[in-house]
């Protein structure tokens, strides 16, 4: 499968005695548009990695059909060409199901991570998500998302694109094998809100299902307690609740 060169950027302290923090956003997402209130939070004690996947923000969509496993290899090339391993990881939404996928496949790539709000079945999401998804068309993507990619790809088509590769993607969505989750070894945080648009008994679930996993679901709605551009709108409350229950996870001996 060709690989596709990823858009990165580092933040914070390189000279950080903690591991790098790998962050994988979410579907229609820029870095600003997710981690924007997250980085200024993580930039004083820690070094940061943070990538945009294939079509999105400074990443080109390329000729490859989107998947999670074509994305899971993309960041594990781009851990390879920066000599890192392992690093610990945040994946939320989509980049969570590209995190889960990175810890199977890349096993040595991860120390630790972290899936907040990313289904493993499709039956994990809320009632008529998936009728919604398949009726959508460019015109429903939130104008959040429609400038915050254009403000770094300079190119209107390049939303349309990454519009279209997200809505492949998870109309295209199968079930991860209960034997591909079984064989993620990194200890890992499984996190929700309990108003998502993935069911809650589906965070406890994925926490079962993963041999060295806890669960953190708090309140909210998706994306709210990572500070992501839409569903925060601006409130930092949310995420400052939640840092600290990440921040412990990672730091746990």
């Amino acid at each position: 499968m060709d690989r596709i060169p990823l858009y990165r950027e580092w933040h914070g302290d390189p000279d950080s005695p903690h591991p790098p923090l790998l962050l994988i956003h979410g579907g229609g997402s820029t870095i600003e548009s997710n981690w924007g209130m997250l980085l200024p939070l993580l930039a004083p004690t820690r070094s940061v990695l943070a990538v945009e996947l294939q079509g999105h923000g400074r990443t080109t969509s390329g000729d490859r059909p989107a998947s999670f496993e074509g994305s899971a290899d993309d960041v594990a090339a781009v851990l390879g060409e920066l000599r890192l391993g392992p690093v610990d990881v945040l994946g939320f939404s989509n980049g969570g199901q590209v995190a889960l996928q990175l810890a199977a496949r890349h096993p040595s790539a991860v120390r630790r991570l972290i899936a907040a709000s990313a289904p493993v079945h499709r039956v994990g999401m809320v009632d008529g998500f998936w009728d919604g998804l398949a009726a959508g068309t460019f015109d429903d993507l939130p104008a959040p998302y429609r400038e915050a990619d254009l403000a770094v790809s300079r190119d209107p088509e390049h939303a349309r694109r990454m519009f279209d590769l997200d809505r492949e993607l998870m109309l295209g969505f199968e079930d991860f094998p209960d034997e591909l989750l079984a064989s993620v070894s990194a200890p890992t945080l499984v996190v929700g809100a309990d108003r998502d648009v993935v069911r809650a008994e589906h965070f406890v679930e994925l926490a079962s299902l993963l041999p060295n996993a806890r669960l953190l679901i708090v309140p909210g709605i998706h994306g709210d307690y990572l500070g992501e551009r839409l569903a925060a709108a601006g409130d930092p409350g949310p995420l400052r609740r939640t840092l600290p229950h990440l921040l412990a996870f990672l730091d746990a001996p």
